[in-house]
Order: structure tokens, then C-alpha cells, then sequence
């Protein structure tokens, strides 16, 4: 059963904020009638999924990984657009190449026939099989879990109470992802391909609920796509859907009060003194930020937040042949890692690393004869380890980062840099993302689900909220869905489709 809507005129949505969940929810308001407008801070739309140019070359800022294009049909569908004409993705192959300290490395694909025999390959044939197996548990729980517990609006922890918890419960979906991990896979490298993306929820594996194993399933299993020109095709391609189908943008355009009488949001200001009327506001600024356009008291209080990110976006004249579109490299260290970064707020000792590559895929991201590099290093959020960042920590890390990777097959990557942008916790905090990580409060159970900070506003009877740290979570697959839901409060089961 859905969750009831808000009551009162919901004609007028104004939505703050044009990222993923912003852009989602405005889709689903048009296709249900509704007249939005979008006001958005920056000069274009995408929020974290925006896009950075240097010396001819196109970074991606946010995320680099995209899983469950359905996930971005599903809005385009609501105001009756079909995805493949507004992005034109191509399915990545392998989905990862996966890099291990031993020298060793392990191609991941969505064929299951493929991906058991390069297991088999590289781990030999016990662990392929663990493969199939896991491959066929992590689905199963995808399943179990999307209708009823992320793809669905809570008002209370009872409304959990469905005949797929007890199947849940029954695949051990509630007890430590690591140790379920460990009994389909005895080699550490599968283990760790496939237990590394706890890290997207905000925990080491070995803190982390089997439940998150399907995040996993999204990135081995399900698929990894590319879109043409970056991931922020993918904010251009809804924003250009909705202004298309009538939704108001106004770039440029910071958000600074929501006004509020008798408990009813009932207009936006802006930094340039406009007024927009609204019977209904979707906010989709991280959590807090939102919190600071409204009056009375904040969210509810975060106990744990993710850790954060270093990312270079480097531009180099050089190209090697041995890697893929995405690069996970891992380091000897393994749980250490987690602790360091997680627990005692220090940086990796011996990093594991994301390497995006697009130009090998996209030459037009990068000019001719050169290619675009994204390196991703998980480093500790600004409340678990307050680190000097803009006191020359941010270069002297990015060197020691380039460093390593001229260990791990990039040789000569540091002469070849003729640009390179450094972005640390300190620059996520100033674009207004509290801890300074752009991951949001972490999923631990009490930060899960119901227990999540809402997308209903306690008090004011029409604000919603939209984005990463809401229901459902973290992930452009979950951020896309929380722009749904978040549509859902103001128009009900109307706004599903697709």
C-alpha cells in the first residue's frame, strides 16, 4: 500500500534544486499535470552529475558509474519520451577490470556464462560456481527488495512489515554482508569484487547488511552502461525532457527561503529578490542545506555519515592499452583500509582506487591524442577525520596518488598530466554537502529505509524532499527513485510510470 499523498492544492510544485532527484521528480509532476518550476543555483542542470572543462577536456564531477537505465527511462516515460531518444548508451564490456597487488587481474561482465568462466580462469572452477550461485542470491534479493523497501514511500518502521521481510529475513539479508560474501567465494579477489561496494553505503563490508549485496548485483551483474558525452548527458537529457513537456527552469537562481504560513509552504524567494508562488515545494539539496531554507528546527540528527572523496580529474597525453573504461585497483591492504578511513579518520596507508577512462570509450570528451582520466580515492569525511585540506594537503595528495598509480601499470602518468583539477572534502563542503562527502549519511540500519531522514517534511503539511540523503539512499539509481517518490507525496500513485 502507498503511502498517503499530501493533502491541500498541489497545482504550482516548485522544485530546488536540478539534480538527478530534482530532474526526476519534475518529470513525474509534468506527467501528472502539474505546472513546475525548477529553480537551480548553478548554470546548468545535474547537480553532483555535472561536468567540468579544462584545456579542451570534458571531467565529469560526480558519479562516472551507471547502472539501471530503466531507472532513467522511467521519468522520461512519465511525460511519454522514450530514453533511447534523448541518450544513446552503450554497455560497457567488461564492466570493470579489477586489478589485484599479486599482479593478477579479473575482467567483470554482465554474461554470467562469461564472467563464471573468467573466474574459472583466473580463481579456478570452485569459485565460478560460487559465482553462479551469488549471482542468482544477489538477484534474488534485488527482487525482493525493490518493490517493497526501495521503491516505495514509508510513513513508519510498520509499514516494513510485509510478506518479503520474512523472505528477506529467510535469505539472510539482515546479517553481515562479508560473511555472506565468504560463503560463496573463498579467494580474496572475488570476495573483494564482490563485497568492495559497501563502500557506496558508507561502510566497510564486513559492517554492512547481505541486504546492500544488491548493489553489487547492480554493478557485476545487472550491467554498467556508458552515456554519449559523460554522465551528464544523463541530467541534460531530463532537464531537456521536462522543459520540453513544460516545466520552467531558471538557472543561475540560488534559493534562499521557502515561505511558510499555517503550516504550508506557500512561495520560494531567491538570492535576487523573485518570489515563486508554490502550493507545493520538492527540495533536493543535500539534506541539511535543504533544512536551512525552512524554518524550525533541522533533520533528524545524522549518527554516521559516508566518507568522502579525493577525485583528479586529469587530462594527459598519455593512453595504456592494458586498462579498461573503469579500473578498480586494489592495494595489499584490505580491511586495514576500511578502519583507516572509516573508523580512524587517516588516510589510506595503501589505497584501493577507481580509475574511469572515457575518452577510450568517448573520444569526444578529451582532444585528439589525448585521453581523460577520473581517479576516485575514499578518504575520511570532514567529521571523522578533519584534515588540512586547503592547507597543501590537497597537491601533496594528488602527487602521492599519481605516484601509485605509476606503480600500478600508468608509467609515466605524472609527465604526461597537462592538466589535472584536485577535488577534496573540503570543496564537497563548500557546495554545500554537510560532512563534506557528496555520499551522504551512511546506510547503517538505523540509516536505512524508514529510519532514513524522511522525504516528508515532519510539520509542513507540503515540502518534500528529494535526493542521496533521503529514502531511498545513495546512488543514481536510488537518487532517480527518490525523485519519484518524492512526486508520489504530491500527486500520489499518479506519478508512476514507466
Amino acid at each position: 500500500m502507498s503511502a498517503p499523498r499530501i493533502t491541500g492544492p498541489t497545482d504550482r510544485v516548485v522544485v530546488i534544486g536540478a539534480g538527478l532527484g530534482g530532474l526526476a521528480a519534475a518529470l513525474h509532476l509534468a506527467g501528472a499535470g502539474r505546472q513546475v518550476t525548477v529553480l537551480e543555483k548553478a548554470n546548468q542542470p545535474g547537480g553532483r552529475a555535472g561536468r567540468r572543462s579544462a584545456a579542451g577536456f570534458d571531467f565529469d564531477t560526480g558519479p562516472t558509474v551507471l547502472t539501471m537505465p530503466d531507472l532513467i527511462a522511467e521519468p522520461l516515460a512519465a511525460v511519454g519520451e522514450n530514453l533511447a531518444d534523448w541518450l544513446s548508451l552503450t554497455p560497457l564490456d567488461p564492466a570493470y577490470r579489477a586489478w589485484f597487488a599479486d599482479g593478477s587481474r579479473l575482467d567483470v561482465t554482465a554474461e554470467p556464462d562469461r564472467m563464471a568462466a573468467e573466474i574459472s580462469r583466473v580463481c579456478g572452477p570452485r569459485e565460478a560456481d560460487g559465482y553462479r550461485r551469488f549471482a542468482a542470491y544477489a538477484q534474488r534479493l534485488w527482487e525482493l527488495e525493490r518493490a517493497d523497501f526501495i521503491d516505495r514511500n514509508f510513513d513508519r518502521p510498520r509499514d516494513l512489515v510485509t510478506l518479503n521481510l520474512l523472505r528477506l529475513l529467510g535469505q539472510g539479508a539482515f546479517g553481515g554482508l562479508q560473511r555472506r560474501v565468504d560463503r560463496f567465494f573463498r579467494d580474496e579477489r572475488t570476495r573483494r569484487v564482490f563485497s568492495f561496494q559497501a563502500m557506496y553505503a558508507g561502510l566497510a563490508p564486513q559492517d554492512a547488511r547481505a541486504l546492500y549485496a544488491v548493489i553489487a548485483y547492480l554493478d557485476t551483474i545487472a550491467g554498467v552502461y556508458y552515456p554519449a558525452g559523460g554522465m551528464h548527458a544523463v541530467p541534460i537529457a531530463l532537464a531537456g525532457a521536462a522543459d520540453k513537456h513544460g516545466v520552467e527552469f531558471h538557472y543561475e537562481t540560488e534559493a534562499t527561503e521557502v515561505e511558510v504560513r499555517a503550516g504550508r509552504a506557500v512561495a520560494v524567494h531567491t538570492a535576487d529578490g523573485r518570489r515563486f508562488p508554490a502550493d507545493a515545494v520538492v527540495l533536493n539539496p543535500d539534506t541539511e542545506a535543504a533544512y536551512r531554507l525552512l524554518p524550525g528546527p533541522g533533520p533528524r540528527r545524522v549518527q554516521r555519515y559516508s566518507p568522502s572523496c579525493v577525485v583528479l580529474h586529469i587530462g594527459s597525453t598519455r593512453a595504456y592499452a592494458h586498462t579498461a573504461h573503469h579500473n578498480i585497483h586494489f592495494g595489499h591492504a584490505w580491511r586495514r583500509t576500511f578502519a583507516e578511513v572509516i573508523r580512524r579518520g587517516e588516510l589510506m596507508s595503501d589505497p584501493s582506487l577507481l580509475v574511469t577512462n572515457p575518452s577510450r570509450t568517448d573520444p569526444t570528451v578529451a582532444p585528439a591524442a589525448r585521453q581523460a582520466y577520473y581517479v576516485l580515492a575514499p578518504v575520511p569525511n570532514l567529521t571523522a577525520g578533519p584534515l588540512d585540506w586547503r592547507g597543501g594537503l590537497a597537491e601533496r595528495y594528488a602527487d602521492e596518488l599519481v605516484n601509485v598509480l605509476e606503480t600500478r601499470g600508468y608509467a609515466g602518468l605524472g609527465d604526461s598530466i597537462v592538466t589535472r583539477q584536485v577535488v577534496t572534502p573540503a570543496d564537497w563542503a563548500a557546495d554545500g554537502m554537510a560532512a563534506g562527502t557528496p555520499f551522504a549519511a551512511a546506510h547503517t540500519l538505523a540509516q536505512t529505509g524508514p529510519f532514513r531522514s524522511p522525504n516528508r517534511h515532519p510539520s509542513l503539511a507540503n515540502v518534500v524532499f528529494a535526493g542521496s540523503g533521503t529514502t531511498p539512499g545513495v546512488g543514481v539509481p536510488m537518487v532517480l527513485i527518490s525523485g519519484k517518490l518524492a512526486a508520489q507525496r504530491i500527486t500520489g500513485p499518479r506519478a508512476q510510470s514507466g
